[in-house]
């Protein structure tokens, strides 16, 4: 009887980790990488969007890194950068267009290397967030912001 009351103690307190390291799990899941930061109040961008500085340029590194979040539809305007742009897809489902090209989707995990001064525009698809970290240089200039992205070319291929 003591042994019998002795695994079902085990089996409970197995039962008890193992719920435990589950619903940990889905908590840091549910978290986001890095902080949303404040809302976008530029022109350059249409729908919601959110930005959380990471690294600034200085005299060190003329690099600069954002977390972006782009709210359902969101997105930038055409643009370039005169010594590229790297995006990192965080979440969400996301998309990429360079000028003459078609647009590609993003999903957590891909990169795109945006050649320098080649006009692009990003953001989320119109049925979910996008985050992205977005490294750029600014040691030949900032970004040079075009014009919107209509909606019909938002919903084209």
């Amino acid at each position: 009887m003591a042994m019998q009351c002795n695994v079902k103690y085990l089996i409970l307190l197995m039962v008890i980790a193992i719920s435990s390291c589950s619903n940990q799990k889905k908590e840091s899941e549910s978290q986001p990488l890095f902080p949303k930061g404040n809302k976008n109040t530029s022109k350059n961008f249409t729908g919601e969007v959110w930005l959380k500085s990471l690294v600034d340029a200085d005299t060190l590194n003329g690099n600069t890194v954002g977390n972006v979040t782009f709210s359902p539809g969101a997105r930038t305007n055409w643009h370039s950068h005169p010594a590229g742009q790297i995006i990192l897809a965080t979440e969400g489902v996301g998309y990429y267009q360079e000028k003459g090209k078609k647009k590609i989707i993003l999903h957590k995990g891909d990169i795109v290397k945006c050649p320098p001064n080649l006009p692009h525009w990003h953001g989320a698809s119109p049925e979910s967030k996008f985050v992205q970290i977005a490294i750029s240089s600014r040691d030949h200039g900032p970004a040079v912001w075009l014009e919107s992205v209509t909606d019909s070319a938002y919903v084209s291929n």
